[in-house]
């Protein structure tokens, strides 16, 4: 397959910090490629870098073909970019923010385009009504029809459905997986781990470096040992003892309860009972389960950050 994306060593700075750092990463056209990591790992800037909006402080990349640096008007004609934050008028409305957008990227004959991304986006009834005054989920989907509006081959999303409600999500969700049918190329990042199983790979990034590169499947598939999980009352209190007394395993804490990650969980399952029990910790359920992406990565960070 051909790269539509192709980075090497890309860095970027502000100041003394260096937010990416030397990352090579490779985008194949009509995947959904998607960027993960905590807030401050890097994904903004490297969203922002391949859109060309920052310059790269070293390293070199292509879209599509195109330098990053030196063809980034060629490059702008083939992509758009919905960034983290609304950036549409909230004074103008759902129409005419479109029309905005359609004829900043030269696009003069939108009407037909415009019907067509209202439909799509089920924004045809509020297209008079104020971006102002849309729900969280209707202005994202206004962000996303005005990103589409010149018909760009890929688009890059940047943590698209943070704050939304969960119904909106899965209607966007929908949409995203309508342009992967047209053969558009996404790039999104998401602090949603269950949203980054959808993507057809991912990369983890923590601190501008990046971890690991590859697919869901593959990346739960290489993680070592298994999962049991506990769902138990006084949850942080049973995390410090099963920390404390089982230093060999890996122990996850998610709202009500626990990931433990052990060698032989058939083994090891009615110790891990045992030890909370005799500290007087009701167990509701335990039970052994798939590793998730976020088991994953949490692993991967407790590794490269020497246990922290």
């Amino acid at each position: 397959m051909t790269p539509i994306i192709d980075a090497h060593t890309l860095s970027h700075r502000f100041g003394d910090l260096k937010a990416v750092d030397n990352i090579d990463l490779t985008v194949y056209q009509g995947e959904m490629f998607g960027l993960v990591g905590p807030d401050g790992a890097g994904k903004t800037t490297i969203i922002r870098m391949l859109c060309g909006i920052l310059l790269p402080s070293s390293g070199t990349a292509t879209i599509m073909g195109y330098d990053l640096v030196r063809e980034a008007d060629a490059i702008k004609r083939h992509i758009g970019y919905l960034s983290q934050r609304f950036s549409l008028y909230g004074d103008m409305s759902v129409d005419e923010n479109i029309e905005f957008f359609a004829e900043i990227n030269k696009v003069f004959d939108y009407r037909a385009r415009r019907d067509e991304l209202l439909a799509f986006t089920r924004l045809t009834p509020f297209r008079d009504r104020l971006a102002e005054r849309l729900s969280g989920g209707m202005k994202q989907k206004l962000a996303l029809a005005c990103t589409l509006v010149h018909t760009p081959k890929i688009i890059f999303l940047d943590e698209p459905t943070t704050g939304v409600d969960p119904v909106s999500r899965r209607d966007f969700w929908k949409i995203l997986q309508s342009l992967l049918q047209q053969g558009i190329t996404i790039v999104m990042s998401t602090p949603y781990l269950d949203e980054a199983e959808r993507c057809s790979r991912v990369a983890m990034i923590n601190k501008g470096r990046l971890m690991r590169v590859d697919t869901p499947a593959a990346l739960k598939d290489a993680m070592h040992g298994e999962v049991v999980e506990i769902v138990c009352d006084r949850v942080r209190e049973g995390f410090r003892l099963l920390k404390e007394r089982w230093p060999a395993a890996e122990v996850q804490a998610f709202g009500d309860r626990l990931n433990v990650i052990v060698d032989d969980a058939q083994r090891d399952s009615p110790e891990l009972r045992k030890t909370l029990q005799a500290a007087g910790i009701a167990i509701a359920a335990l039970r052994v389960i798939s590793p998730s992406l976020e088991n994953v990565f949490i692993s991967m960070l407790t590794h490269t950050e020497g246990g922290a």
